[in-house]
């Protein structure tokens, strides 16, 4: 029976974004590295892959502020991979940092590469009928390839800035100038690439038995081929300027609550056109991955409205999200859609009611589960959810640990010996606790099989730049002396799937 994303047996797997995969070109991409890294992940006996987001991001590099829904970023490309497809005759090795991503020096040491290639692909495009066709299948299935690759267009002509910026008849384009053309058909052909690198690496991901998680966050970035395309389905005012904005309220990890930015939607008038930027957005991701993760599940049951200029989420209030209308909508033109409702957060019960209507698994996080409301319930876990150590948010549960309070670090401490965890540090053991737990699916971050500290963390939430999003491993030797380990855990858990 095939099993590939089959989230009914007990199994587990690894959170691990593309970016943080080692290789020699200053970014893990669709190269042998990430093939090497499938085929250790497969030897433990792990059934699932989870990545981040991989669209093309903007300002600050977050993958939760993406130029696209639908396009992929061109700095995944694997110049290896060109050179076998005979697009480039050689390429020099990238003479920058290793030890994280600097998106910047590895787009300009990219970009000569990927062009070279685009003036090969040109000239076979004429030799080669079969790669015209399947050239030509790929732009009509890409239904918003054109204007994506406009839009990019448009953003170099406008010195980057965003749309909102350009002069008004630009803001407004959907024909191509004929002067335009050959940039515009530049990034169509990068687009092809990476739907066809992409593709070998899932396919390789099913030839070794593991699913892909793919990440969609709830909202768009403003500055977006997304919003400049379907801006009718967004509150903005006549220059197309956010009335009101995404974020979180205060809470206990911030007083001021997350400021997003993100526009938000109009629901209402999405609800006329019967959701059809929604529909979209998941069928196309569907063909990328086996699963969907939704990022902020508990948007689509309410929201957080927050005047656009405000430097705080505080002044924000709830709204009634779509909900039910809106999954009906959903599931009627894609049945066999799979979704992981991410449901983190303080919940109303409406939230939990929404996702058990549907049957979508939720989430919980191993590291904040050990505390004194978790206690009145024995530290036991619901089985029908997936347990994750921690996510790209937070702190590596070695850096969790280490920032508690004397008093709090001291009721862990006797919490991880009530519960006989095994394991030298408090990684080891909230990693044998999720395991352990009764969850059909543990997702464990790299970070935490590996013991790492702080450092490693991929995102600190309401803070823009460096070092988020950079994160990556220098190589993989330290995961590939963890694999026996790790399959011993995964049986004494009862996590292998036959």
């Amino acid at each position: 029976m095939n099993t590939i994303g089959d989230l009914t047996k007990r199994q587990a797997g690894i959170l691990m974004p593309v970016f943080s995969i080692p290789s020699p070109y200053g970014i893990g991409d669709f190269g042998k590295e990430t093939r090497r890294f499938l085929d250790d992940t497969a030897k433990t006996g792990m059934k699932i892959w989870q990545i981040l987001p991989f669209n093309p991001v903007g300002y600050g590099n977050s993958p939760y502020q993406p130029y696209s829904s639908f396009a992929g970023d061109e700095i995944y490309i694997n110049l290896e991979e060109l050179k076998k497809d005979g697009l480039i005759e050689s390429f020099e090795l990238f003479d920058g940092p290793n030890d994280h991503v600097d998106y910047e020096a590895v787009r300009k040491y990219k970009d000569p590469y990927l062009r070279k290639a685009y003036e090969t692909f040109k000239k076979r495009l004429e030799e080669e009928p079969q790669l015209k066709k399947a050239y030509e299948e790929f732009n009509e299935e890409a239904f918003w390839l054109d204007l994506y690759a406009l839009f990019r267009v448009m953003k170099d002509k406008n010195q980057r800035k965003a749309w909102i910026e350009w002069p008004k008849e630009e803001q407004n384009m959907t024909e191509v100038p004929v002067e335009l053309k050959d940039a515009v058909n530049y990034h169509k052909f990068l687009q092809f690439v990476f739907a066809k690198q992409w593709q070998e690496i899932l396919d390789y991901a099913h030839q070794l038995g593991l699913a892909v998680v793919g990440d969609l966050p709830i909202y768009v970035g403003h500055d977006s081929a997304d919003v400049w395309q379907f801006r009718e389905d967004f509150f903005l005012d006549e220059n197309f300027k956010p009335i009101k904005v995404a974020g979180c309220p205060p809470d206990y990890f911030s007083e001021d609550g997350q400021l997003w930015g993100n526009p938000i939607y109009n629901w209402k008038k999405m609800k006329e056109d019967e959701y059809d930027f929604w529909i979209k957005r998941f069928e196309w991701n569907q063909k990328l991955f086996d699963v969907i993760r939704i990022d902020h599940f508990i948007g689509f049951d309410r929201y957080w409205s927050i005047p656009a200029g405000d430097t705080t989420a505080k002044n924000g209030h709830w709204e009634e999200g779509p909900a039910y209308e809106f999954f009906d909508a959903v599931f009627d033109k894609l049945p066999k859609l799979q979704l992981i409702a991410e449901d983190l957060g303080v919940l109303r019960p409406e939230v939990t009611e929404l996702k058990n209507k549907y049957g979508l698994i939720g989430m919980r996080i191993g590291q904040y589960s050990l505390g004194p409301n978790e206690e009145k319930e024995d530290f036991i876990l619901p089985e029908f959810c997936i347990v994750y150590t921690g996510t790209h948010d937070n702190d590596p549960v070695n850096g969790w640990y280490e920032s508690l309070p004397k008093k709090e670090r001291k009721y862990t401490n006797k919490v991880f010996k009530k519960l006989k965890l095994k394991g030298k540090s408090a990684a080891d053991k909230v990693v044998n606790y999720s395991l352990n737990a009764d969850p059909r699916i543990a997702l464990i971050p790299m970070q935490d099989f590996l013991n790492l500290s702080a450092d490693e963390r991929i995102n600190r939430p309401g803070t823009i730049g460096s070092p988020n999003w950079e994160w990556r491993l220098e190589d993989l030797s330290q995961y590939e002396a963890m694999l026996p380990k790790i399959r011993k855990e995964l049986k004494k858990s009862n996590r292998l799937v036959r």
